[in-house]
């Protein structure tokens, strides 16, 4: 495990909340307080194939280890690396004869590696995992049910001939994992592949207007390159300026929320009741729930009666995006936004999920036109919302600049390409494969934004014939699963 710039940070008793970090130093926007590597990590039960288990990247085609026929890896250099934490998996693996659930295998590495350091603190940390929070006393029945299975499940697998650990112990592992895991992406920070436990972070306290974002960043960083490159690292980035003494925060869900289920959220999966700024004064609740401005404004009845049908309207479409019924998807979010467009405002919640979905379903669908349209009204909602330098901002932006120049509308699409191009400098730093991947496509729009100022019909004819070869990539296969929540919580 490796950290750097720890020195920059200390402990200290955030009133009502705990412990919690502040900043020995200033900071502006941007600037990387802290990056640490996993103190152990696993790949998803459902990626455990697609997904290197050393790295976290996807790959097309992965060595499998030929032990176990479980881990599977980029190639030897990530397999050589990987053998210090899978050498006991490896035997357990092939001794159970099948590789348990990932809380599992996430609570079994911690382990191994505390009986090989004979010690839960890592060189470089502020905090041991015997500290970290495991919140077993607020779990309900149900969760402690399934903490004790997961018990049960390890002891089957555990193999260790040296330490043994408490049935105590082994319970404060797993609340650890549940309540401090942290989901792990992939290199482009597109889809979540697995989850890890980094202690130094797990200090950071949460707030719904945070100073700071983490960023996954497999190995592209040049100080740690020759040395960890196949180490997954997290970084703590500065959202703006910091000053010396602030206490440093992270938000744990998506903003994109009412103030009630945004504290609902946070008590049910954090065991905690948020008394931040945001959720005190409920500063973007009215924008949530605002509804169409004329005169006369809509009544109130008819803002009920929509609001409760686009409710309705998203479990059809969450059962039609599960069965892959994408054409059905595009059929409720015409018929809902038709509805909803005399009624509510463009930046009310219930419209903007709408906007988001169908934008991204009709891209998928190639129906880009249409697509571009809902994803520009989306962008403009989600600017007048989230803080200006969030990185779920900066990837809606990015998506919906991709989106219009797929339909041709290459002024608005460079445009806002150069604007998520800005959010991510910030968010990610300029040697993510995210943020590097911009400013090829801002080099490319940029191009091709002057060719068609310069002659529209031959820009027009040139883009056709060059779709052909290599257009930017479109999204992939739309996921009906939830974004941004960064740690961890399994159900």
């Amino acid at each position: 495990m490796t950290v750097e710039g720890m020195e920059c940070v200390e402990i200290f008793n955030s009133e009502g909340k705990g412990r919690g970090l502040k900043s020995t130093k200033e900071f502006w926007a941007g600037d990387v307080i802290f990056a640490e590597t996993a103190y152990a990590a696993v790949v998803f039960d459902n990626l455990t194939h697609n997904v290197c288990h050393t790295c976290f990247k996807r790959q097309e085609k992965l060595h499998r280890c030929g032990q176990c026929k479980f881990a599977h890896y980029c190639d030897r250099t990530c397999q050589k690396d990987a053998w210090l934490n899978h050498k006991n998996e490896c035997s357990a693996v092939k001794k159970l004869g099948k590789a348990p659930n990932e809380n599992i295998r996430l609570a079994a590495r911690i382990m191994w590696r505390i009986e090989r350091e004979s010690s839960g603190l890592a060189e470089g940390c502020l905090v041991s995992i015997d500290d970290l929070q495991n919140h077993i006393d607020n779990f309900q029945d149900e969760e402690k049910n399934g903490l004790m299975d997961d018990v049960q499940n390890f002891l089957d697998y555990w193999l260790s001939q040296g330490q043994q650990f408490g049935m105590n112990y082994i319970s404060h592992i797993f609340g650890v994992i549940s309540c401090n895991g942290f989901t792990l992406s992939d290199q482009r920070g597109l889809q979540a592949v697995g989850v890890g436990i980094f202690p130094n972070l797990c200090l950071v306290n949460h707030d719904c207007w945070p100073n700071c974002t983490v960023i996954f960043n497999n190995g592209n960083h040049e100080a740690v390159k020759s040395m960890y490159h196949t180490q997954m690292r997290i970084e703590l980035r500065s959202l703006g300026k910091i000053n010396k003494g602030d206490e440093l925060s992270v938000s744990y869900i998506d903003f994109l929320n009412l103030t009630e289920d945004r504290q609902q959220q946070l008590k049910r999966q954090y065991y905690f009741d948020c008394t931040c700024e945001q959720c005190t004064k409920k500063t973007t609740d009215a924008l949530l729930l605002a509804v169409k401005e004329g005169d006369p404004k809509p009544a109130d009845s008819v803002v009920k009666e929509v609001t409760q049908f686009s409710m309705d309207t998203m479990e059809k479409i969450d059962k039609a995006r599960s069965e892959g019924l994408y054409h059905e998807v595009v059929k409720y979010c015409r018929d809902c936004l038709k509805r909803q467009e005399p009624v509510l405002a463009d930046t009310n919640i219930h419209k903007l999920r709408i906007l988001s979905i169908s934008s991204e379903v009709l891209s998928y669908l190639q129906m880009f036109e249409e697509a571009a349209e809902n994803a520009k009204k989306m962008v403009d909602g989600y600017l007048k919302i989230y803080h200006p330098h969030n990185a779920q901002l900066g990837m809606a932006v990015m998506r919906a600049g991709v989106t219009h120049w797929h339909a041709g509308i290459i002024e608005v699409g460079h445009g806002m390409i150069c604007k998520a191009f800005a959010i991510l400098l910030i968010t990610h730093g300029p040697s993510h494969p995210i943020a590097k991947d911009l400013e090829a496509m801002r080099a490319q729009t940029e191009m091709e934004l002057r060719m068609f100022q310069q002659n529209e019909f031959v820009y027009y004819k040139m883009r056709e014939a060059a779709l052909s070869n290599r257009p930017i990539q479109v999204m992939q296969e739309p996921k009906n699963e939830a974004q941004g929540m960064i740690f961890h919580k399994k159900s």
